[in-house]
């Protein structure tokens, strides 16, 4: 059973509108299965909590996610599923969720249970990572009335980099579908990786990462 204990960084520019503060706080416990021959399953189990604050949503729900891997031969293949479950779909202040409620319920917020599926297919060259990555949103329920539902599904590619005893991915999407937001859009991220217990380093290209 593992912890997955959540930390960020927040990066704001001075002398503009600006809003800061804590979000919401997250816990959870997971559960990790070695299927053999590459393929790997785990389940997490957490929970958000709702608080009152500039940059945090007023929600309290239940999130599990489910995914599913195969790491063999340089490659990571994934699927990772996040069901949320919101406990109050109506809440008692407006918030910055993107619930257009003004018609019903002009003074407060609301929720959508959620699902979420991220998809990754890289293969590693040596120190190298490629390969497309995906991702799929959607609002489960409409928890107001005139509530419109969104979704999107957006699709784009991975490069990273192993060093020694660090990880460096960046990945651009774009969306390829979307319905009720403002439009498409062009998503990036970056991300650094460091590995706990596993120092020999990134494995040769054509053998099965270690665990």
């Amino acid at each position: 059973m593992d912890l997955a204990p959540i930390t960020g960084v927040e990066v704001g520019i001075d002398k503009t509108a600006y809003s800061s503060g804590l979000f919401n706080p997250f816990t959870a416990v997971q559960l990790a299965w070695d299927l053999g021959n590459g393929w790997g399953f785990s389940y997490l189990l957490g929970t958000y909590f709702d608080i009152n604050g500039p940059v945090a949503y007023s929600s309290s729900s239940l999130n599990q996610r489910f995914a599913l891997s195969y790491t063999g031969d340089g490659w990571n293949l994934t699927a990772n599923v996040i069901w949320g479950s919101q406990f109050e779909h109506v809440t008692s202040r407006p918030q910055i969720s993107p619930c257009p409620v003004s018609i019903a319920f002009p003074s407060n917020g609301c929720n959508p249970d959620f699902i979420n599926v991220d998809l990754t297919a890289t293969k590693r060259f040596g120190r190298l990572e490629l390969g497309p990555v995906g991702f799929f949103s959607s609002d489960l329920s409409a928890p107001a009335p005139g509530y419109q539902k969104q979704s999107q599904f957006a699709m784009g590619g991975l490069i990273g980099y192993w060093l020694d005893q660090v990880i460096v991915q960046v990945s651009v999407t774009s969306d390829m579908y979307e319905r009720n937001y403002r439009g498409k859009e062009v998503r990036g991220w970056a991300t650094i990786i460091i590995p706990i217990g596993n120092r020999q380093g990134p494995p040769a290209a054509g053998t099965t990462a270690a665990k």
